[in-house]
C-alpha cells in the first residue's frame, strides 16, 4: 500500500473502517491484549504495517456492534470494548491471504449488536438500504484496485452484496467470526482463499 493512497483512504473512511492486521497478543493470558493498539498504522512507528496492507480482498461485516465515543482512525474492528470479539479476527486471519486486507461494514454509523434488528430495519426502510449500498459502492471505488474479491461475514451481508454488487465483484461468504466456536474452524474458512 502506498502511503498517499493509505492517507486518502484514511481521510475518507478512517473513522468507519480499518485493516485486517493487529498488534501481536502481548499477554498470553488475555486474548484481547494488543487488539486496540493502533500505533501499528503510524508511518513513524517502527512496527508500521502499511507496506503489508492490500485490497486484493475486502472483508465486509454488516455494521458496528456498539458506539465507540471518541473514535480514532482505524478503530473499527480494533476495539478494546470488553464484549467485543475483534480478537477472534486476529486469530482467524493471522498467516492467511486475508491478513492485511481492508475491512469495513455495509451500514455506516449504525451501531447495533443484534443483526436481526439491522435486518428488520433494512426490510422496513428499503431506501436506507439502497443508500447504504451506494455509500459502500463509493467506498469500494476509492479503496479497490484490480480484481478485488469481497468476503462477506455471514448470510445477511452475503445476500446484500450478492443482490447489489455481484456484477462488479466476486463475492464469497465465510461465517461471522463472532459465531465461530474454535480458532481451527475460523482459520479453515480463511485458508480457502
Amino acid at each position: 500500500m502506498e502511503l498517499d493512497r493509505f492517507n486518502l483512504i484514511r481521510k475518507r473512511y478512517g473513522k468507519l473502517a480499518s485493516w485486517a492486521t493487529w498488534s501481536p497478543q502481548d499477554d498470553l493470558e488475555d486474548a484481547r491484549s494488543g487488539i486496540g493498539d493502533l500505533s501499528i498504522f503510524d508511518p513513524q512507528n517502527s512496527r508500521n504495517v502499511i507496506r503489508d496492507l492490500h485490497t486484493d480482498f475486502v472483508l465486509v461485516a454488516l455494521n458496528v456492534s456498539h458506539e465507540d465515543k471518541g473514535v480514532s482512525d482505524w478503530r473499527n474492528f480494533h476495539s478494546n470494548y470488553h464484549r467485543n470479539t475483534d480478537y477472534k479476527l486476529r486469530r482467524m486471519l493471522s498467516g492467511t491471504k486475508l491478513w492485511g486486507a481492508y475491512i469495513t461494514d455495509i451500514f455506516k454509523n449504525f451501531p447495533e449488536p443484534n443483526s436481526r434488528l439491522v435486518l428488520k430495519y433494512c426490510k422496513e426502510h428499503p431506501d436506507e438500504l439502497s443508500s447504504q449500498v451506494e455509500t459502500f459502492r463509493d467506498e469500494m471505488e476509492l479503496v479497490c484496485s484490480g480484481q478485488t474479491v469481497l468476503i462477506a461475514f455471514g448470510d445477511i451481508v452475503f445476500k446484500i452484496l450478492s443482490d447489489n454488487l455481484s456484477k462488479e465483484f466476486v463475492v464469497h461468504k465465510i461465517p461471522h467470526y463472532a459465531s465461530m466456536k474454535t480458532v481451527a474452524d475460523m482459520r479453515a474458512e480463511c485458508l480457502k482463499f
